[in-house]
């Protein structure tokens, strides 16, 4: 359950002796400016209720974070803040947008992170915000700002993914070549507004870090949630025109459907044409009427021969010139 739990002190990870460390989810003492991060993974309830009565959590927040399928929200409940977020990551092979998740508890001298699915995993961030003491300095939110960090910057690699599929996409729709797109374009389609549901939600409680607009959020510290705002709402562009630009691609998918319809109609009626004339002709000569001209005639049947012949050709060369063959 436990993945990792250290207490930091001045910017930097302090070592928990034996007893601290056997104590498991029990909560360290912090002098003021020290904190301590525990990390959980896929927790029991029974195991998250042990976590919430060690660090006074409130029941509703840890009920939503028992649930693996929360929306991406911000919420204050007395001095602890509590941050939902979607991971994200990208199957190539399937099309494909996989998600987890990610819950905060951020309080004053604690974060607790509760993190469900595969997803990221957080002790690359750990280890990276650790070898920032500059960033580590600001408390707990700093924790907060890295896993923030951490988790748009994947949002941008799929945004990326999902951008070189739409070109394949778009380059597939337009080739010379008869191809059958709508299905993918639909699975794309149905991919970004899984994305759409991660990213949107987020920006407005990142923007509301980025201007300080939250309670225990400081100038210095907005400073850094700005950049990670930034990133969010590039993200958001990134993932608009790549919608709109599917919905083009699968309007001109339906048109070339269209014109190639129309293109084997005139194909089919022109090879019609040609049967039906010279069928036409025999049908005539075929009646064998007494008085009929050229009936008994020495080269009749010749000319009507002929004839089929001529009249093809003529009408072989003008639909070749008119496109239709």
């Amino acid at each position: 359950m436990i993945v990792d739990n250290a207490l930091y002190h001045r910017g930097a990870r302090v070592p928990l002796g034996a007893e601290d460390a056997s104590r498991g989810a029990a909560r360290v003492p912090c002098d003021r400016g020290d904190f301590q991060w525990i990390g959980i993974h896929d927790p029991t309830p029974d195991e998250l209720a042990q976590i919430a009565r060690t660090f006074g959590l409130h029941p509703l927040a840890v009920e939503d974070a028992g649930d693996s399928h929360q929306r991406p929200k911000v919420e204050r409940y007395d001095d602890t803040l509590f941050l939902v977020l979607k991971t994200l990551w990208y199957v190539d092979e399937l099309d494909a947008v996989e998600t987890g998740e990610i819950n905060l508890f951020v309080g004053p001298d604690f974060v607790v992170t509760v993190r469900h699915g595969q997803g990221i995993d957080l002790a690359t961030a750990r280890r990276d915000l650790e070898r920032r003491a500059q960033v580590l300095e600001h408390g707990p939110m700093a924790v907060m700002y890295a896993i923030c960090d951490r988790v748009v910057d994947e949002y941008e690699k799929v945004g990326a993914s999902l951008e070189v599929d739409v070109d394949e996409v778009e380059a597939s729709v337009f080739s010379p070549a008869r191809t059958d797109d709508a299905t993918r374009i639909y699975v794309l389609k149905r991919e970004i507004a899984e994305v759409r549901r991660a990213v949107m939600p987020l920006r407005e409680p990142m923007r509301r870090f980025a201007t300080a607009g939250m309670e225990g959020i400081d100038a210095d510290t907005a400073t850094y949630f700005r950049d990670v705002s930034d990133h969010l709402n590039r993200v958001s562009e990134v993932i608009d025109n790549l919608d709109q630009l599917l919905s083009t691609a699968f309007d001109a998918h339906i048109a070339r459907i269209s014109v190639q319809q129309n293109e084997d109609m005139r194909k089919i009626s022109a090879g019609a044409a040609l049967v039906v004339v010279p069928t036409l002709i025999a049908g005539v000569y075929g009646m064998n009427f007494e008085h009929m001209p050229e009936l008994h005639w020495r080269y009749g049947y010749a000319f009507a021969l002929a004839l089929m012949v001529g009249v093809s050709a003529l009408l072989f060369w003008r639909f070749k010139k008119s496109g239709w063959l």
